[in-house]
């Protein structure tokens, strides 16, 4: 017998031979299902794409940050600045177009009088745009 046997005397050990028929087998099948399944990759579908047209991104406005400290002093733009001269900076900010957000940041001694004149100025000139800028308080750590 050419494959051995059940009483082979001769091979006590394991067989060292591969037996390769079974992956030639699968290759020849793979390769046949890729010859077959080759030129459907090649046809492309037509489409009429939409042509899409925007306008240019609007600009973003510039952020005027107006600080106040707990002297109630002013500062636009972190360079002191008057109350007489605060209404016509913030008259001319707000003649600007795209019209600027006005940032403010108060120390947290500032008395609240002060902070209502700036808005109520800021107002009275014409802005629209007021946010509040604070400082991120620290949390406890969880346990």
């Amino acid at each position: 017998m050419a494959f051995g046997g059940f009483n082979d005397e001769a091979h006590r050990g394991p067989m060292a031979e591969i037996n390769v028929t079974p992956m030639v087998d699968v290759m020849l099948v793979l390769l046949v299902i890729f010859i077959i399944t080759a030129p459907l990759f090649t046809h492309a579908i037509k489409l009429e794409l939409p042509v899409a047209q925007s306008s240019p991104a609007p600009e973003k406005p510039e952020t005027v940050s107006l600080s106040i400290n707990g002297a109630g002093a002013l500062f636009w733009n972190d360079v002191p600045v008057e109350q007489k001269d605060l209404e016509a900076r913030l008259a001319a900010a707000a003649q600007k177009n795209p019209q600027p957000e006005l940032q403010l940041r108060a120390d947290k001694s500032t008395r609240y009088e002060v902070i209502a004149q700036v808005m109520a100025a800021a107002q009275g000139n014409g802005m629209t745009k007021i946010g509040f800028v604070t400082d991120a308080k620290e949390l406890p750590a969880k346990r």
